[in-house]
Order: C-alpha cells, then sequence, then structure tokens
C-alpha cells in the first residue's frame, strides 16, 4: 500500500471518529455556522423605560436557552440590542444600526406606536421581520407585505373594552384626556360607540404631554361633569394629570392604561392622589407554562404583558427559521404562521419546538402573553384583559376576562 493510501485511510478514519464524538459532545458545541443575528429594539428609556430593560433582560435569557440547546440550524443566536428611548427618531437611528451595521433578520419588542409606525418602513424596505408589542391600528394598516407581527391586541379592541369597564363602573358621562398618539383617536371612536350605544356622553380632549402642569385642561374636563376620567397617556404626563385632578378635587372615578398606571408611577406619587384609579391592559396567560418560564427568567412572580409578548417574539421568530430551513426576513415572513397556528402538538418554548420540527411534526405554539393566532394583516385574534384598582397604594386586582 502506498503511503498516499495509508494517510488517506487514516484520515478517513480520524474524520469519522471526530464526526462520531461529536454527535455525543454537547449540543452549544455542534453549532458551528456563522451566527443568526437578532436585534431587540425596546425603551430602555424615555416613558417606556419601565418596560424595555426586563424584555432585554427576557430576550437574552430566552436565546441563552436556545443557544444550550444546539441553537437553531446548528447556528447560535446573537442578540444586539438597541434603546429606542421612546422616541421615533431614535428609534429610527437604532434600527438603521440593527438592520445596516448589526444585519439583524429580525427586530423584535418595539413599544411605543410612535416609534414602530416609523421604523416599520425601514424593516419591510430591508426585508427585515418585525414583531411589536404597539397597539395603534394604523400599524397593520402599513404596506408591511407580511413583515410585520404584533403580540398586543389593536386599539379597536382596547377602545371597547375601555368603553364597556367604564360603563360597568356605572359611569355615564366619560371625559378622555390623552396626548396626540397614532391611536388617540381610533381608540377613542372605539369607545364612544359602545358609550353612544348605552345612551352615555363622551368627549376627548388632546393635550401638549410635555407641559409641566395639565390645571387648564383639568378644569375644562370638570366642567363637562364627568362620572369618570380615562387617562390616556403614559406614566410621565399621566402623574401629572393624576396630581393636577387631585388638586382640583375631583371626586369620579380616573381610568387609564396598566402600563401607565404602574408601579413606577405609584412609588411616585403620594398614596392619596393615585387611590383609587383603575388600570386595564391586556393580560398574559397567567398559570401557563410559557408564563411560568417568563416568571424564572425575570425573577418575579408576575411578570408585565410585554415581557411576556417579547418571550413569544423570540420564541416564534425562532421556530419559524428552524420552520423554513432559513433564516432571514422572507423566510420568517413565510413559515411564522406555520408553527403557531396548525393544530400540532403544543409547546411553549422553542427548544421542545425545534425537536418537534426536526422530527418533522407539526407544532401550535402556545405563548406566554396568550394563543399567537394572527390575522393575515398581523393582528393577533383574540386576548384577555386585566383589570386593576389602586387600594392603598397598590395595584390590586379586579378581574381577568
Amino acid at each position: 500500500m502506498s503511503t498516499f493510501a495509508t494517510t488517506r485511510r487514516k484520515f478517513l478514519i480520524g474524520t469519522s471518529a471526530l464526526a462520531t464524538a461529536g454527535l455525543g459532545a454537547p449540543a452549544i458545541l455542534r453549532a458551528q455556522g456563522a451566527p443568526i443575528r437578532l436585534g431587540t429594539l425596546t425603551p430602555l428609556t424615555g416613558a417606556g423605560g419601565p418596560y424595555g430593560p426586563v424584555m432585554v433582560t427576557c430576550a437574552k435569557a430566552t436565546i441563552e436557552q436556545i443557544n444550550k440547546a444546539g441553537g437553531v440550524l446548528g447556528q447560535q443566536l446573537l442578540l444586539t440590542s438597541e434603546d429606542d428611548q421612546t422616541n421615533p427618531e431614535a428609534g429610527v437611528a437604532a434600527a438603521r444600526k440593527l438592520i445596516d451595521i448589526d444585519k439583524v433578520i429580525a427586530i423584535m419588542g418595539t413599544w411605543a406606536s410612535t416609534v414602530t409606525t416609523a421604523v416599520a418602513p425601514l424593516c419591510w424596505e430591508s426585508k427585515t421581520f418585525l414583531t411589536t408589542t404597539s397597539g395603534a391600528d394604523s400599524i397593520t394598516l402599513l404596506p408591511h407585505q407580511g413583515y410585520l407581527i404584533r403580540t398586543q391586541p389593536n386599539t379597536t379592541l382596547q377602545g371597547r373594552k375601555f368603553g364597556e369597564f367604564a360603563l360597568e363602573l356605572g359611569a355615564k358621562r366619560i371625559f378622555v384626556m390623552a396626548p396626540q398618539t397614532p391611536f388617540t383617536q381610533s381608540q377613542f371612536q372605539s369607545m364612544k360607540a359602545v358609550v353612544d350605544k348605552a345612551g352615555g356622553s363622551i368627549e376627548l380632549l388632546v393635550y401638549d404631554d410635555k407641559k409641566p402642569t395639565l390645571r387648564t385642561e383639568v378644569d375644562q374636563a370638570i366642567r363637562f361633569k364627568p362620572d369618570l376620567i380615562v387617562a390616556g397617556g403614559y406614566t410621565p404626563d399621566t402623574s401629572v394629570l393624576l396630581k393636577d385632578l387631585f388638586r382640583a378635587d375631583f371626586k369620579g372615578k380616573v381610568l387609564g392604561f396598566g402600563y401607565a398606571i404602574n408601579q413606577k408611577l405609584l412609588e411616585a406619587l403620594p398614596p392619596d392622589v393615585s387611590n383609587g384609579a383603575y388600570a386595564l391592559s391586556p393580560s398574559p396567560a397567567a398559570g401557563s407554562g410559557g408564563y411560568q418560564k417568563v416568571a424564572e427568567m425575570v425573577k418575579t412572580t408576575a411578570p408585565d404583558p410585554y415581557t411576556c409578548q417579547i418571550y413569544d417574539h423570540v420564541n416564534l421568530i425562532t421556530l419559524a427559521v428552524a420552520k423554513a430551513k432559513q433564516a432571514s426576513g422572507t423566510a420568517i415572513r413565510e413559515t411564522i404562521h406555520q408553527v403557531s397556528e396548525t393544530g400540532g402538538e403544543k409547546v411553549d418554548n422553542a427548544v421542545d419546538g425545534l425537536r418537534l420540527i426536526a422530527a418533522g411534526k407539526p407544532i401550535d405554539y402556545q405563548g406566554a402573553s396568550g394563543p399567537c393566532r394572527f390575522t393575515p394583516e398581523g393582528d393577533i385574534t383574540n386576548a384577555s384583559f386585566r383589570y386593576e384598582k389602586v387600594v392603598d397604594g397598590k395595584l390590586t386586582l379586579v378581574k381577568i376576562a
């Protein structure tokens, strides 16, 4: 036998042994391809600052678990996180970096509707998939070509829930006070339809959320003689509004968004100022397997809706890539509906779902935020809502429905 043949035979035997050894090696060592790049674009600062950091913590922890199990398509996931500052201009700059420099195939977790509205065109133009927790109806009316889904109920649905709950609280005259946002008008019109049908009265006042006081606007609201005032802003301006309502000795009820009347607001205001206020927000799937996993990741017994949603974003993106056998925004667009709407085996995490996909089995991803089923336009089809009341400086559960 020639020296070349002997050497070649030894090489092939060695290669075979290495391959066999590789099958028994930890999965993380077998993921040798270039990383699949994902991005989060959340409000680490600004009005959404109470939510963005924990959303990123959850996204990182979810990706870490997927990578420890071997990644997807033989590749590790690599996450880059940027701060949109709850500001559309900052959001656009951060999105451009994620798309042009970091080369992400998906951007996850945009929170404020103004940011999502500004960022979405950059995503569909570059074929980068976008997942969002924003609610403005106008977002899914954009020509996004399927490169977008949202796990947050749209504002038509939210407005209806606000109107129904206001009536349930006994209100007949409702005054809505809100800054100008992409969802202000659509939410008000949805509320108005419910209140008008019940024979009530409702008015809207749009205010400047940068003003240090809203006393003039509060005086205008009180002249309407409302039973209930809807506080339609974010935490900073809602804090100003509640203080001015307290100073004006308003005796009616106040109902606001759960993302505004939150723990940060309660810590900043004296209990007398916030006491009795109601908050409404989409409810995560409390008690579900995914919800429990999120609670463990972020070390809390009650994770907020947006953290649960970004957990779902990471899992859905990962499963869509595996289903498509290709890591690109277009591949995600083509398969994301196939991992949660098939009636297949139920899973609440990507690791279990990846095993089933590899075995050729259909899966039905069940989210921490609820069922992840979407319309062709990208809207979530159903959601539960959480209703809370501030009692002695603390949010207490009224109901989930």
